[in-house]
């Protein structure tokens, strides 16, 4: 089966190559522990393969035989502007490596109709400047905005969407948890026919634990990031937190919790722990 690479080796060689096409992952965890990390260096890793492959054979390595790169790579946000994206992402990683990535990620911005029912100022959130990254479209459903923008881009491509969090925090006022969860539900299904790879992330604090179950359970597979303690010392880790159809075709030896760093090649896995 293709699989669609994260950009992180050490994850896609226990995933045999990658996720399948066609995924729906949800990256969630506790704050700093490297989930943002994580879709800046899957983003920045899928676009400098197809620019630079000195630079991508540096700091990723070989990719597996049935690993297909997505043809495109897109990043979208409902609050941040393209300046704060490659400012925070330059900073999370070598700047050669991020600037070359940078060169072949679409930034798109939702943030006008994000703030327009808010009270926000208007000028703080739209620049009249430059159009780039910016998708005003007409006053609809951010959900309804946020489909129309995946429909025109997710095919055979890999989208990070920053993030989910920004959705539920603007439930009871633009929209209901239930339009959430049926969003991601439906973003799964057609995901199947788009062929490509969608990152969702959301910050586990912002959830209560039944709508974070509820999260899980309507993605395609789940990455959990966590602060663990190893002695006296305090670690990143990644767990593979589900994966419909892929843990159970892991062997009971690879099923484990990787301890990861945050260095010049972005997000890496630095070691691992057995899950007992």
């Amino acid at each position: 089966m293709e699989r669609i690479p994260f950009g992180i080796s050490r994850l896609d060689t226990t995933l045999g190559g990658g996720a399948p096409r066609g995924s729906v992952v949800l990256l969630t965890g506790e704050a700093g522990a490297g989930g943002r990390e994580f879709m800046y260096t899957s983003a920045v890793m899928s676009a400098t393969a197809h620019t630079d492959e000195r630079l991508f054979d540096l700091h990723y390595g070989q990719r597996a035989e049935n690993a297909v790169l997505p043809e495109e790579v897109h990043y979208l946000s409902f609050t941040d502007s393209y300046t704060q994206f490659e400012e925070e992402l330059e900073l999370s990683m070598e700047t050669e490596l991020a600037r070359t990535g940078l060169e072949q990620i679409e930034f798109k911005s939702l943030a006008d109709s994000y703030f327009r029912t808010s009270a926000v100022p208007r000028d703080w959130y739209v620049d009249e400047s430059t159009s780039r990254g910016t998708y005003p479209g007409e006053q609809q459903n951010l959900v309804n905005l946020t489909g129309d923008v995946l429909n025109e881009r997710a095919p055979n491509n890999l989208v990070v969407i920053d993030s989910l969090s920004d959705l539920v925090s603007a439930t009871g006022e633009q929209l209901e948890w239930a339009d959430i969860i049926y969003f991601v539900k439906g973003l799964r299904r057609v995901a199947h026919e788009w062929g490509g790879l969608i990152l969702l992330h959301v910050d586990h604090d912002t959830l209560t634990e039944t709508e974070h179950g509820q999260m899980i359970d309507s993605c395609s597979g789940a990455l959990r990031f966590r602060w663990s303690t190893g002695g006296s010392v305090l670690a990143r880790t990644l767990m593979l937190k589900s994966f419909r159809g892929i843990l159970s075709q892991i062997d009971e030896d690879d099923l484990v919790e990787f301890e990861s760093e945050l260095g010049g090649s972005g997000f890496t896995v630095s070691d691992v722990r057995k899950i007992r």
